[in-house]
């Protein structure tokens, strides 16, 4: 993990410290995500950052945030040269194992994203 990636996952924690319950939640589940793909040694992008704190501080649902990253990877051809297809990875299936619920389990859906791209 880069010096920068912890930075980011480190300002992350300041919902979980001064948050309000649910954004606790979300930043807890949002780290989690991130880290499990950090474990299989992906880094996601800044732009997954963004979404990520845009839900936790409550602007967008998570289907939405899920609906960004999948078009933000679809709006320019050139962005994988930019993000790369791991970054694209790591950022989708992050997206997908955050929970839509107050509990963390990985849904058939994220079970199946990652496998996709294994």
């Amino acid at each position: 993990m880069s010096d920068e990636q912890k930075y980011i996952i480190e300002g992350l924690d300041e919902y979980i410290r001064q948050g309000e319950p649910q954004q606790r939640e979300r930043s807890e589940a949002w780290k989690v995500a991130i880290g499990l793909q950090q474990v299989d040694r992906l880094q996601t992008s800044e732009y997954l950052l963004d979404t990520a704190k845009r839900h936790i501080e409550g602007d967008i649902s998570i289907g939405e945030a899920k609906e960004l990253i999948d078009s933000y990877y679809k709006s320019a051809a050139g962005r994988k040269e930019v993000e790369g297809d791991r970054t694209e990875e790591a950022d989708k299936v992050a997206a997908v194992s955050v929970p839509t619920s107050g509990r963390y389990m990985l849904s058939a859906r994220a079970i199946r994203e990652r496998r996709r791209y294994s």
